[in-house]
């Protein structure tokens, strides 16, 4: 990918309800609300379907984020397609534009995007993008 934008996030809000817990694993549908700052600036709403292992330390996820907001100055939206596994603590994630779902001038944008924990617990962010 052509660019990379930086920056951090807050997590607003965390609202996640069991749908199903039984032995083995529980199953849940958690909402997420972030504010981005930096290269990426705005905010999103996250659906995810969370499973939590009876292995300690083992889970998965998957889901679709709404970001709107900008992009090194480009206004518009797009979505972010989730899904990540931990094994014991041990874990890797994927995030990806769904194409075409960019919006205003963010029409056409593509890309791959990781989420990092800082020591602190603060979030950082990196988007690798272009346009088609």
């Amino acid at each position: 990918m052509g660019t990379r934008a930086t920056g951090t996030f807050e997590i607003e809000a965390w609202d996640e309800k069991p749908y199903d817990e039984r032995e083995g694993a529980k199953l849940t549908r958690t909402r997420v609300s972030k504010t981005f700052r930096g290269d990426v600036e705005g905010e999103s709403t996250t659906e995810l379907l969370m499973a939590y292992a009876a292995g300690e330390g083992s889970s998965a996820y998957a889901g679709f984020e709404r970001v709107i907001g900008r992009v090194h100055g480009r206004s518009g939206s797009f979505l972010l397609h989730h899904s990540a596994t931990m094994q014991r603590g041990e874990g890797a994630a994927s995030l990806s534009v769904v194409p075409d779902s960019g919006t205003g001038e963010l029409r056409g944008l593509r890309g791959e995007a990781r989420i990092g924990v800082e020591p602190e617990g603060g979030h950082s962010f990196a988007l690798d993008y272009d346009f088609e």
